[in-house]
């Protein structure tokens, strides 16, 4: 008897976490759906304060619509990706890819391949598939662009009439948009965190 009052104790407790988790994620998706519009596509290395720097709001890249979005429930990625990359350089790609020695808080957090890793690391790595269900609202989307180029969105919670494809809040040159663009390119990366 004492066994299945703890294990249904259990079964509770993991049912409450999973709810939890899906709340921040739609808490997520729902922030970024509010992000404003007009945004300056500026790739610009700033100066920027640490913890919870930002450049100007009226400028940004599609990191900045992630950035932005986990800020708005809480979550600085500028902090959690420099701490991660301080005690862990070598599982970011920032020397192989930028010849960089050592963190830097300025930028590094608004590098899609660092966001990559450090949603490998810290996240939850989620299957990529061609299938619409696969894609919830709250999660993070990665791609290669057609030149190469990576590319990340926050999957929203408004789903395209014509695909019922959830679209994806994103930026890449016409300010932070939620468009139809979940398979418009390769998908590299699909993660909840």
């Amino acid at each position: 008897m004492g066994n299945i009052r703890l294990k249904s104790s259990f079964l509770y407790i993991l049912f409450f976490f999973a709810q939890i988790a899906n709340g921040s994620s739609l808490l997520l998706a729902k922030h970024a759906e509010q992000l404003p519009r007009l945004v300056i596509y500026d790739p610009s290395y700033r100066q920027i304060s640490y913890p919870n720097g930002d450049v100007p709001e009226q400028y940004g890249v599609c990191s900045d619509v992630v950035i932005r979005s986990y800020r708005k429930i809480g979550i600085d990625l500028q902090k959690l990706v420099h701490e991660d990359m301080k005690a862990n350089f070598r599982q970011y790609p920032s020397q192989r890819i930028w010849g960089l020695r050592k963190p830097d808080t300025n930028i590094d957090h608004r590098r899609v391949p660092n966001l990559e890793a450090f949603f490998s690391r810290k996240g939850k790595k989620k299957p990529i598939s061609k299938n619409v269900s696969d894609y919830i609202p709250g999660d993070i989307v990665s791609w290669r662009l057609d030149n190469g180029r990576p590319h990340i969105g926050v999957v929203t919670s408004i789903k395209s009439p014509s695909t019922q494809s959830y679209l994806v809040m994103h930026n890449i040159g016409y300010g932070q948009v939620a468009e139809d663009v979940l398979f418009r390119w390769d998908i590299f990366g699909h993660y909840s965190y």
